[in-house]
C-alpha cells in the first residue's frame, strides 16, 4: 500500500486488535487487515456459514476493497481493506435491554458454534462485537474470526461470561441490574463478583456451579501461575469437540434465562396517563402533521415509552432511535418490535440526565450518545418537566443540548396544572423552577429557528415544532 497519512482517523475502539484497524470515508466503513488478517478473511469468505449468516443479515455484510485508489493513502504494513455495511446508530451492552444482551448472546454462540464447525474460532466473544438493525441483532467484528488451531481452547470463553453471561444471571435472578456494572467496566463481571453476589439457592440453578462457582475457584488458582495453560490443554487432549459441547451447555442456560418483573415506574403509562381524549387526537393530528412533511433519515424519540409515536416516525423515517430511561419499558418494546414489527425501529435504554459517556482509552473506544449519530427530527413528547422538575436540569440547558444536533423539534410542554406535574411538584414547593409555557417557549425561540405551536382542548399541554437555526 501506500504511505502513512495522518488525516486517516482510526478508531479508538479498534486499537486492540494488532492486525485490524477501523476507519471512516466519505461516510463508509472500512477495515486495514495485515497479511496474517487477510488470509483468515479469505477463508473465512469461503466458508459456507459465513455465506448463510450474511444473508440472514446475522452477520454485517462485507467485502474486500479492490480499487484502493478511491481511499486515502494508508501504511504500507496493510495488506488489504474491508468495507462493511453501515449499522444505522452504534449502541453498547450498557443501552441495551435484558432480552437485547440475551439474543446478543445466542448470537455470538451461534456464530462461534458454526465457526468451529468448519474449522474457524473467535479471537474474542465480547458484547461489543454484536450491533443492531432495529431489533435485529447482527455480529460486527470480522476481523475476529481466525482459523482454529487444534488442541486449542476457547479464547472468549472469559469474555463471553464476563460481557454475556454473569450480567444476565444477575438480572434474572437477583434482579440486579447490568447497566450501570457494564458503564463502570467495559471489562464486564468477573466470576468472583458474579458468585458473591448469588446465593446458595442460585448456585443450584442451571450453569451456575460450572461457569460462575468452578470459574471463580479456577482463576483464583491460576491467576499468578507461571505455566502455560494452553500447551497443558493441547497435551490433555482438550480439542473443539469439548468447545462446542461447552458452547451447546452455554446456549441452553443462556435460552432458559427469563428477566420476571411486572411492574415499573412508567410501565402502565398507557393506562395510567392524565390525557383526555380529544387531546390525545390532537396530539396524534400534530406529531403526524410534522412526519408528513418530508422523509426523515432518522429520528430521535426521547421518553418513548411505548413505542406510539416511534412507530408513527418509522412510516416516514429510514431509521428510528426509541430511548426510554426505564428499562421494563425498552424491554417490552423490544419484544414487541422482535415480534410485529417494523424493522427500522432501535430502542435503548437512555438516561437523558445522565446519558452514556465518552468511555475505554483516552475515552474514544466508547463514544458518548451526542457523537454516534445525528437526528434529523427529534420528538420529545411529555418529558420536559421529568428532567426540569424531577432531575433539576435547567430549562435553558436541555433546549439549548436538543438544538445542538442541528434538527426539527417535536417538544411537547405539560403545564403546572396537569396532575403529574402536581405530583413532581409535590415536595419542590419550597424551590424556584424556571418551568413555565412562557420560559419554554422563550428558550425555544432563542436556541432554535422558527417555532409554531398549539395548544391541546384542555389547555394543560402545549405542542412545539421548531426548525433549527440556520448558519
Amino acid at each position: 500500500m501506500r504511505a502513512q497519512n495522518p488525516s486517516v482517523g482510526f478508531d479508538s475502539g479498534s486499537f486492540r486488535d494488532p492486525d485490524t484497524r477501523i476507519f471512516h470515508h466519505d461516510g463508509s466503513v472500512y477495515r486495514c487487515l495485515s497479511a496474517r488478517a487477510l488470509r483468515d478473511w479469505r477463508q473465512l469468505a469461503g466458508t459456507g456459514f459465513y455465506e448463510r449468516f450474511v444473508a440472514d443479515r446475522r452477520v454485517i455484510p462485507t467485502r474486500e476493497v479492490t480499487d484502493l485508489g478511491t481511499l486515502p493513502p494508508l501504511d504500507g504494513r496493510w495488506a488489504a481493506i474491508l468495507e462493511h455495511e453501515r449499522v444505522p446508530f452504534v449502541s453498547y451492552p450498557y443501552e441495551w435491554s435484558f432480552g437485547m444482551l440475551k439474543d446478543a448472546a445466542l448470537l455470538q454462540l451461534d456464530v462461534t458454534r458454526a465457526a468451529l464447525d468448519e474449522e474457524m474460532t473467535l479471537k474474542d466473544a465480547t458484547a461489543f462485537n454484536v450491533q443492531w438493525r432495529g431489533a435485529h441483532p447482527t455480529f460486527i467484528d470480522i476481523g475476529s474470526f481466525t482459523a482454529y488451531a487444534a488442541g486449542e481452547p476457547w479464547a472468549g470463553y472469559r469474555q463471553f461470561c464476563e460481557t454475556f453471561l454473569y450480567p444476565l444471571l444477575l438480572q434474572a435472578y437477583r434482579n440486579v441490574p447490568f447497566h450501570p456494572w457494564l458503564r463502570g467496566s467495559l471489562e464486564g463481571i468477573s466470576a468472583a463478583q458474579c458468585s458473591a453476589l448469588l446465593t446458595g439457592r442460585d448456585r443450584l440453578r442451571r450453569g451456575v456451579l460450572a461457569h460462575v462457582v468452578l470459574q471463580a475457584q479456577a482463576q483464583a488458582r491460576y491467576e499468578d501461575t507461571v505455566g502455560d495453560v494452553r500447551r497443558e490443554l493441547r497435551a490433555a487432549g482438550f480439542g473443539a469437540g469439548l468447545i462446542k459441547h461447552n458452547i451447546d451447555r452455554l446456549r441452553r442456560t443462556v435460552a432458559r434465562l427469563r428477566w420476571t418483573v411486572s411492574r415499573s415506574t412508567w410501565s402502565n403509562y398507557q393506562r395510567e396517563h392524565s390525557y383526555e381524549d380529544a387531546d390525545l387526537r390532537r396530539k396524534g393530528e400534530f406529531v403526524g402533521h410534522v412526519l408528513d412533511r418530508r422523509r426523515w433519515p432518522v429520528v430521535w424519540d426521547l421518553g418513548c415509552n411505548t413505542g406510539h409515536y416511534s412507530r408513527m416516525a418509522a412510516r416516514h423515517a429510514d431509521h428510528v432511535l426509541a430511548l426510554d430511561a426505564d428499562h421494563l419499558v425498552v424491554e417490552r418494546l423490544y419484544e414487541s418490535l422482535k415480534a410485529d414489527g417494523p424493522d427500522n425501529i432501535l430502542p435503548l435504554l437512555a438516561d437523558l440526565a445522565d446519558p452514556s459517556p465518552g468511555l475505554g482509552w483516552r475515552g474514544r473506544e466508547r463514544l458518548p450518545l451526542a457523537e454516534r449519530g445525528r437526528p434529523a427530527l427529534i420528538v420529545c413528547l411529555a418529558l420536559v418537566h421529568h428532567l426540569v422538575i424531577g432531575r433539576n436540569i435547567p430549562l435553558d440547558d436541555f433546549v439549548a443540548w436538543l438544538a445542538q444536533f442541528g434538527a426539527e423539534l417535536i417538544l411537547e410542554y405539560v403545564g403546572r396544572d396537569d396532575p403529574m406535574v402536581e405530583r413532581l411538584l409535590r415536595n419542590r414547593r419550597d424551590q424556584e423552577l424556571d418551568y413555565s409555557g412562557e420560559a419554554v417557549r422563550a428558550a425555544l425561540e432563542l436556541h432554535f429557528g422558527a417555532v409554531t405551536h398549539t395548544t391541546l382542548p384542555s389547555g394543560t399541554r402545549t405542542l412545539y415544532h421548531c426548525l433549527p437555526k440556520t448558519p
